[in-house]
């Protein structure tokens, strides 16, 4: 039986039972569905170039935050029990995580000894971010969940150094013709972040809700209190939207000279596990793993600045990781693999694959039908639905041409399919042309992810058995690459779900 026809037979499956699986009801998997939840849990990461902490910025703590807030009002009423309105005599705001508990750096004890104290400060910050989510646990269920997760990113990458290794290998000396940015010494510096602790605040009609953020600086010797200048910025905040009842999560992210690559996301991670990109056990709020085909993720995204022309802003960015023989991973950064789909809705994204760039295209495409549609079949090829494919830089039999992906910004291999609006993927939901959803186009999206990431390329060993694309990392935001000059992007999220199937088995019992 020859290879194709196995591919054809395992795609055509996989997309009836997508189909079938219509005929079901959908289930949240998150912790908080839609973002109604009136408490707040919050969690903030920042890495450095390689997904890892390297040196923690002057003054500032771990870079590992957590805002974890609840909001009890209590109900009054008068002599006669008629209720009373108010509320703002009876609310309390409790914070979960105190600002000493933010303030934690490598050294620093826990105050819970379950938690080990690290000199490390790659390994203290994955050991500070599971004791946060010990303190923002959430129990409303037999499987409880910790917080949304903001990520912050510096794409700076100092050559001199060798903080990063190369495909998961340690190496004592960079030596690649890749460009990346890097003012000197230091440029691959942790932020300042600063946190407005969640408070209490009242419409006039008396509903009290939360609120808060984070914000903070790339640049160490920026006084926020002066303004921004010509700093890099970044800002997430939070506040309840009074008719609908959900959170709206604010963004905002400001590149300079001295980081022009920067990256801002909104992440809706695993409660445990590996997270996408990330080699340790982390902490999130999908209490239920998505695993194409059968998923949705709906989200409500309004972007009022694009970023310029190379802000690659992701309508959504899934992730994962397996091996390359489609084993699950298992923490060894030398076989495993991180895989990333993400569709890029700035118009000014152009499709690096061309007929004349093959390098640059998946070896194959999938039709909706199930049909194997090879990168040199041009007059069929749907180049202009694809930005770029890359392959795992562990990969043996990659087929030529390839280019494998970024080596050093990732704890291991990665490979990367980028998406641009197509007709090829409307039938998911997904922006059908270049502009849909962008800036002055508000839209809540319904997005079938995973139909649409069942059909796409991932690289995978000749004759092994197909790897099960469980994703554990569902985000939002964007990615300013490396811009000549300064640039903001600011946008909005809200409504934010991912979406699972719910079926019943012949004896009455509920699964996922």
């Amino acid at each position: 039986m020859s290879s194709l026809f196995c591919i054809i037979v395992i795609v055509w499956c996989k997309l009836r039972l997508g189909s079938a699986l219509e005929d079901y009801e959908y289930v949240s998997a998150i912790g908080d569905p839609g973002m109604k939840s009136p408490n707040v849990r919050v969690g903030l990461e920042a890495w450095n170039f390689c997904n890892e902490v390297g040196q923690e910025a002057p003054n500032m703590g771990s870079p590992r935050l957590a805002d974890c807030t609840d909001l009890y009002c209590h109900s009054i009423t008068d002599q006669f029990g008629s209720p009373q309105h108010d509320y703002g005599r009876n609310c309390e705001v409790h914070h979960k995580v105190n600002e000493s508990d933010n303030r934690l750096r490598a050294g620093d004890g826990f105050p819970s000894a379950d938690y080990k104290s690290y000199t490390d400060p790659d390994l203290y910050a994955v050991e500070k971010e599971l004791y946060l989510a010990s303190l923002c646990n959430v129990r409303d269920s037999s499987e409880p969940w910790q917080f949304w997760m903001i990520m912050l990113k510096n794409g700076n990458f100092d050559k001199n150094t060798s903080l990063c290794p190369e495909n998961g290998k340690k190496v004592s000396k960079i030596i690649t013709g890749r460009k990346f940015p890097c003012f000197g010494e230091g440029c691959m510096n942790q932020p300042l972040i600063y946190h407005n602790p969640s408070r209490a605040i009242s419409s006039g009609a008396q509903i009290f809700t939360l609120t808060g953020g984070f914000y903070g600086t790339y640049d160490l010797d920026a006084n926020l209190s002066q303004g921004i200048g010509n700093s890099s910025y970044f800002s997430v905040s939070w506040q309840k939207n009074l008719s609908t009842g959900g959170w709206v999560f604010s963004h905002t992210l400001t590149t300079s000279s001295k980081y022009p690559w920067l990256m801002l996301y909104l992440r809706a991670d695993a409660t445990k596990g590996f997270n996408g990109g990330y080699h340790y056990d982390g902490r999130g709020i999908m209490r239920k793993l998505p695993e194409s085909p059968n998923f949705k993720v709906k989200l409500t995204l309004s972007i009022k600045r694009g970023g310029g022309s190379n802000s690659q802003f992701y309508l959504l960015d899934i992730g994962s990781c397996w091996k390359n023989n489609g084993d699950p991973c298992d923490g060894d950064v030398l076989t495993d693999v991180t895989r990333y789909s993400e569709m890029i809705i700035n118009p000014e994204t152009s499709s690096w694959c061309r007929p004349d760039n093959l390098i640059s295209c998946p070896p194959y495409h999938v039709s909706l039908h199930g049909e194997i549609i090879y990168r040199n079949d041009t007059s069929r090829f749907p180049y202009s639905a694809y930005h770029l494919y890359c392959s795992p830089g562990n990969a043996l039999y990659s087929e030529k041409p390839f280019d494998i992906c970024d080596p050093y910004s990732n704890p291991q291999a990665q490979e990367l399919v980028q998406l641009l609006p197509h007709p090829e993927w409307a039938v998911h939901g997904y922006p059908t042309k270049k502009g849909d959803g962008w800036v002055g186009d508000p839209r809540t999206w319904v997005l079938d992810v995973g139909a649409i990431s069942s059909r796409l390329y991932f690289y995978q060993d000749p004759g092994t058995k197909p790897a099960k694309r469980v994703w554990t990392s569902i985000n939002v935001g964007t990615e300013i690459y490396v811009s000549s000059e300064g640039e903001t992007a600011e946008w909005t999220v809200s409504d934010f779900d991912v979406l699972v199937p719910e079926t019943v088995t012949h004896d009455g019992v509920v699964v996922y």
